[in-house]
């Protein structure tokens, strides 16, 4: 897919729409409109209200915390006036404060849902690794000024690959039934003084990506072991655990889809990273259950097929 997309400004859309949309989260709570503090939810539901001129709302494919950001949140909203392609995504930036951004604008049928249709969600920890403090990039990486071996953090993050009970890194509040989660990869690689923890999964507990990256910065300083997150693993308890890594280096990059729906494919943010040159969806998902029942296998085919 190209760079540049031309968007139609002659057709209105009608029936459910699909958003791209990118942010820097650094001014806000997170992605969830709360009463007491700005949002990013809050902030596209305004915009998107303004050009229908009637009250919007929205659902995303997965709530990002306080500070992180996203190159590709992907959001659904069943429109309550008709505009062309351009009108929203023209209309909803220029209504947009100048951190958050609508990159497209996409009709998907009446069953498709930004949340429970993702077949997976992916992520970037980006680390500055270098002793003067960052300046240019300051918002959107993490600094640190001591040594890192990438290569024994990647050794360190494979353990987690899998399907596990991640409870030794969730946060204390995290909200969800279930401490089991599906890690498809995680990878470590540095690239100059870049050093960049990429993982994917089904989806993601409360802080489970930033505690993850707070344990493997304690490997590749030499602080713990290549044994340590396996350590982790086994305790099932965040007390045991290392810090939690800032906010600022976390980057929401993907959110994958079946194919049928046929969302824009879009190069990989953040644009720190676009010299790797790697486009959405490139990767192939592993072949579980949960995969499968959201691309439309029924359930009860797929017990039989494990029995």
């Amino acid at each position: 897919m190209p760079l540049f997309e031309p968007l139609d400004e002659t057709r209105p859309l009608t029936g459910r729409l699909a958003l791209g949309v990118e942010y820097d989260g650094s001014a806000y709570c997170g992605w969830q409109r709360l009463k007491h503090a700005a949002s990013v939810q809050a902030s596209l539901e305004d915009a998107l209200s303004k050009v229908a001129a009637a009250p919007v709302k929205v659902l995303c494919s997965g709530r990002t915390d306080s500070g992180v950001h996203a190159t590709r949140q992907v959001l659904h909203f069943d429109p309550p006036a008709a505009r062309s392609q351009k009108a929203w995504v023209f209309g909803a930036n220029a209504n947009l404060p100048r951190d958050i951004a609508v990159r497209w604008v996409h009709p998907v049928p009446d069953d498709f849902h930004a949340r429970f249709k993702a077949l997976a969600r992916r992520y970037r920890y980006v680390i500055l690794n270098q002793p003067s403090r960052p300046v240019l990039e300051r918002a959107n990486v993490t600094w640190c000024r001591d040594p890192l071996d990438a290569e024994a953090m990647h050794r360190a993050a494979q353990v987690l690959v899998g399907e596990h009970d991640f409870s030794s890194f969730r946060a204390a509040g995290c909200q969800s039934k279930s401490p089991w989660r599906h890690l498809h990869f995680i990878e470590v690689h540095r690239h100059g003084p870049l050093v960049v923890i990429d993982v994917q999964g089904n989806a993601f507990l409360h802080h489970m990506i930033r505690n993850i990256a707070g344990a493997l910065v304690a490997v590749g300083r030499g602080e713990q072991a290549e044994t340590y997150l396996a350590e982790l693993l086994t305790l099932k308890d965040r007390a045991q655990g290392a810090v939690t890594a800032p906010a600022c280096g976390l980057h929401f990059v993907d959110s994958l889809y079946d194919e049928a729906y046929g969302l824009p494919a879009e190069p990989l943010g953040p644009n720190l990273l676009a010299f790797l040159g790697e486009w959405t969806g490139e990767r192939p998902l592993p072949d579980c259950p949960m995969v499968e029942y959201r691309r439309g296998r029924p359930l009860v085919s797929l017990i039989a097929t494990e029995e």
